[in-house]
């Protein structure tokens, strides 16, 4: 595409311009949720007259907005950052450093009992080494970091549904514990056709042992949503993205029992609940229900 990553992004919210009043668009941030799996929006001191400063939280760069004429930090806090005090670290030109405290709250997610088949708990050893293999390409995916000045943080749905996994669900599969769930599952009949959350590039596409067929998109400064268990990838890498445009459609590929999209969202590299990002007035029609036939 002739297009670059930055003038799409930048036509995109044109549109945006065009159909929303300033004071809503000065409101564009997600939702701040200051508990593991949420986000914090971190005012950084330095005023927007001066250049970008350079934020760091547990030595990951963050993603650094403007807003009130001041520089402002929007951090995403990991599912394992400790409860209590949290350290957002600030450099001016590369010299002047300075640590910002702020509070971690508490936070209980449910926990999910599964069963799936043995093979997908306890890996053999031929599955282990494909899983090691294709590890390597998705945290490349996830380390991806794209400058751009405006990072569009207002998400849709990229499917209708009703929730079959919410995010921060403790899972234990075969009466194993694992790590929590670090997305948000939709329920819907193979073949739905998936849209991108928001505007940005694909950048890794493929099918993985537990993910199934899954795309990545770069949104800009470490936002990047993920879309798993596809039936059908409509995308190659590369692909620049208008918000809402078809990327896939739903399916069971991968370590699932039924029909869903598996969709995730990454800051700083770390995994956050998709919710904080996505419209508050549709989120009382997204049943967050335990399906147990839809699930990952």
């Amino acid at each position: 595409m002739s297009k670059s990553f930055s003038s799409i992004l930048k036509t995109a919210s044109l549109v945006l311009t065009l159909t929303i009043s300033q004071n809503l668009l000065a409101q564009d941030l997600p939702q701040e949720s200051y508990v593991p799996g949420g986000i914090a929006i971190i005012p950084t001191g330095v005023m927007v007259d001066k250049k970008q400063p350079d934020l760091k939280f547990g030595n990951r760069k963050v993603t650094a907005i403007k807003k009130n004429d001041e520089w402002h930090a929007v951090i995403g806090i990991p599912l394992k950052q400790k409860i209590g005090q949290a350290k957002l670290q600030v450099t001016e030109n590369k010299l002047e450093k300075s640590n910002i405290q702020f509070e971690v709250n508490d936070k209980q997610y449910r926990t999910q009992e599964l069963t799936v088949k043995p093979g997908q708990v306890n890996l053999s050893e031929e599955n282990l080494a494909r899983y090691r293999k294709e590890l390597k390409r998705i945290n490349k995916a996830k380390a991806t970091w794209t400058d751009i000045n405006e990072v569009p943080f207002r998400f849709i749905y990229p499917v209708e549904g009703p929730r079959s996994s919410s995010f921060g669900l403790r899972r234990v599969f075969n009466g194993e514990s694992r790590n929590p769930h670090s997305g948000m599952d939709i329920a819907a009949p193979t073949g739905t056709p998936i849209l991108s959350a928001a505007s940005g590039k694909v950048i890794e596409t493929g099918d993985y042992f537990f993910n199934g067929n899954t795309v990545f998109v770069d949104h800009g400064q470490g936002l990047i949503s993920m879309y798993c268990h596809l039936s059908k990838i409509d995308v190659q890498v590369g692909d620049l993205l208008v918000q809402g445009e078809k990327l896939g459609e739903v399916g069971a590929t991968g370590r699932v029992t039924g029909p869903h999209l598996h969709f995730g969202v990454q800051l700083n590299r770390t995994w956050i609940n998709p919710a904080l990002l996505l419209p508050k007035e549709l989120e009382s029609k997204a049943k967050s229900e335990p399906v147990k036939t839809k699930t990952d």
